[in-house]
């Protein structure tokens, strides 16, 4: 019995370090995982540290079923999601209540917006998957608006979590300057301007 438990932990572990070292979204099959809720990385904080405003045009990238779409959208005037599946688009729209949701099928690294189009941008969970984070962060930063925000969500424990460290160096290469972190190490919000 113990060797059928080690054996099990050790192909866990081989198969999570080959999906970090494989970056890939989650599939909507899996979308069960960003439906629960995130005790770390609550709503709350989110709007702590994105601070949205009436008025304000925002872009969320990779929302999967619209777990942080939902509390935003009422809170901007308008909300743009931004997914590589059909599928979890097609997901949130059907929950959002709000008519000022605007989803796009694209690539992060490929942003389909004009410069400066965004008061702010979020993305939550999701930079890991991208295999291209620094092209993702260029995108980011050109499609905000001087002094516009990034505000990007980590959580300990996703196979692709990104330390807070290579998060600010990889976002400052990127043009952007650290602001400020909500939350703690291991479940953290922080948020970024461009100058």
């Amino acid at each position: 019995m113990r060797r059928i438990a080690l054996v099990a932990g050790l192909a866990l572990l081989g198969a999570a370090l080959w999906w970090r070292r494989h970056p890939s979204a989650c599939p909507y099959g899996q979308r069960f995982w960003v439906e629960a809720p995130h005790p770390l990385i609550t709503r709350a904080r989110l709007v702590d540290a994105l601070e949205p405003a009436a008025g304000e045009r925002l872009l969320e990238v990779g929302p999967g079923t619209g777990y942080y779409t939902l509390p935003v959208a009422p809170l901007v005037q308008t909300l743009d999601i931004l997914d590589i599946q059909q599928e979890m688009l097609d997901h949130v729209m059907a929950r959002v209540e709000s008519a000022n949701v605007t989803p796009t099928r694209g690539d992060a690294t490929e942003l389909p917006y004009a410069d400066g189009r965004f008061d702010g941008a979020y993305l939550i969970t999701v930079l890991g998957e991208i295999p291209d984070q620094d092209a993702a962060l260029r995108e980011l930063a050109r499609v905000l608006r001087p002094g516009g925000r990034l505000v990007v969500g980590e959580l300990f424990g996703d196979p692709h979590f990104v330390r807070g460290g290579a998060l600010r160096s990889r976002a400052e290469a990127a043009g952007l300057r650290f602001e400020r972190r909500v939350g703690r190490p291991f479940g953290y919000f922080a948020r970024f301007a461009k100058p």
